[in-house]
């Protein structure tokens, strides 16, 4: 801390969020304030939970490529803000020992619609209302279609904290985030931030239909690591035009679903199901590993669930030979709880009025204040005096 630095009363936040696997809601509780030009962000913890069956098998049903109804629509909107509602409040007598202020939720998102490369709207669901009178917390929510109305992307929007994170290291670090997709920030003068293409979408899809949904991911890459990979089919693959749009540029399960998968294998004679699992997951690898080249990347901080799927970090590393890759853990920052923390902040910066893009990371025209305001039952959090924009982020340790 400098003597000229302003520090701010803490503010207690949790970021709720379920990303494209669908495979489980997590709750990252931290302490945020503002310190001078930095966001300091104090970790309390994390706790998870996973979608009910029936729940997950709703979700499942209304996804694309399939078709749903309205009716759907509303009963998941209910269902999954419940089932936020729920962990929300778990987290908060949990880690906070009922004393946070805000709810930040990402929600689950269902579509992302997007037209010859430009996206039109996205959609995350999970009403916020349950959230509020579940724990009594005000709650910001629906953060992405601020960025789409502003000509952006509204992805990734972990891009702004990866920046004010990783700024100043040296070399050019590359945040990368293993999810159902993959999506990296550059770091650097101008820093840029895209989706790379499938993390684990592909590869849950086929763990999904090969073991009939007795298991929906690859536990510990052994599938992928007991197969070889399928040249023919991993060439098939690699011809999939998202992977030569410049970016900005973001993509989804709209995309990379089972009956994508399915078309690829058109034609091909039959595969082991553990060579395409392996194929599936040096596709991640190949198509991570391609961007951060594009870039001359020179450290790759990791986050996910990937991250926990050792077929696909050795592959990532052996791709990426002249790279340092490490976890986010490595940095401080838990790989498990990043994007639900990052959240977290993104709702700490619009209770203060800030804006939670970076134009050059999204494609937006400008930067913007995100998400939509449900109060609490004390109204709104009290915003910090004469807040600025930060210029970085701080890690400390609780």
């Amino acid at each position: 801390m400098t003597t000229n630095s302003v520090v701010q009363p803490k503010m207690r936040v949790i970021g709720v969020m379920s990303g494209t696997s669908y495979d489980a809601i997590d709750a990252a509780a931290a302490d945020i304030w503002l310190d001078g030009e930095a966001v300091v962000v104090r970790p309390l913890g994390l706790v998870s939970t996973s979608y009910s069956t029936d729940l997950r098998n709703k979700l499942a049903a209304a996804l694309p490529p399939a078709t749903t109804s309205l009716a759907a629509v509303c009963q998941l909107d209910t269902e999954i803000g419940q089932a936020f509602a729920e962990l929300a409040g778990r987290a908060n007598g949990e880690l906070c020992q009922g004393t946070a202020e805000l709810i930040a939720s990402h929600g689950q998102t269902v579509f992302h619609w997007i037209e010859q490369d430009r996206v039109k709207g996205t959609l995350q669901i999970g009403q916020p209302a349950w959230i509020a009178e579940h724990t009594g917390c005000a709650v910001v929510s629906d953060f992405r279609p601020r960025d789409v109305a502003a000509g952006g992307q509204g992805a990734p929007l972990v891009s702004i904290v990866d920046t004010l994170w990783l700024q100043g290291r040296p070399g050019v670090p590359v945040s990368v985030n293993l999810g159902g997709i993959a999506n990296i920030t550059v770091v650097r003068a101008e820093p840029v931030a895209f989706d790379t293409g499938p993390a684990n979408a592909l590869i849950d899809a086929a763990v999904t239909e090969l073991t009939s949904g007795a298991q929906s991911f690859d536990a510990d890459g052994r599938m992928g690591a007991a197969g070889q990979i399928h040249p023919n089919l991993l060439q098939r693959l690699l011809a999939e035009p998202y992977y030569q749009r410049s970016a900005p540029k973001s993509t989804g399960k709209e995309l990379f679903h089972g009956g994508y998968l399915k078309a690829a294998l058109t034609g091909l004679p039959p595969i082991k199901g553990e060579d395409l699992v392996a194929t599936l997951t040096a596709l991640t690898a190949r198509t991570v590993a391609e961007a951060a080249r594009a870039v001359e990347a020179t450290e790759l901080i990791v986050a996910g669930g990937g991250t926990k799927n050792p077929t696909l970090m050795s592959m990532l590393r052996s791709e990426l030979p002249n790279a340092n890759v490490v976890t986010s853990d490595e940095l401080g920052l838990p790989s498990a709880a990043k994007e639900a923390l990052a959240f977290a902040v993104l709702g700490f910066l619009t209770a203060n009025g800030l804006p939670g893009t970076i134009p050059s990371c999204t494609g937006a025209r400008h930067a913007s204040v995100l998400g939509s305001i449900t109060p609490g039952r004390n109204g709104w959090p009290q915003a910090h005096a004469h807040a600025s924009e930060p210029t970085h982020l701080r890690i400390e340790t609780a």
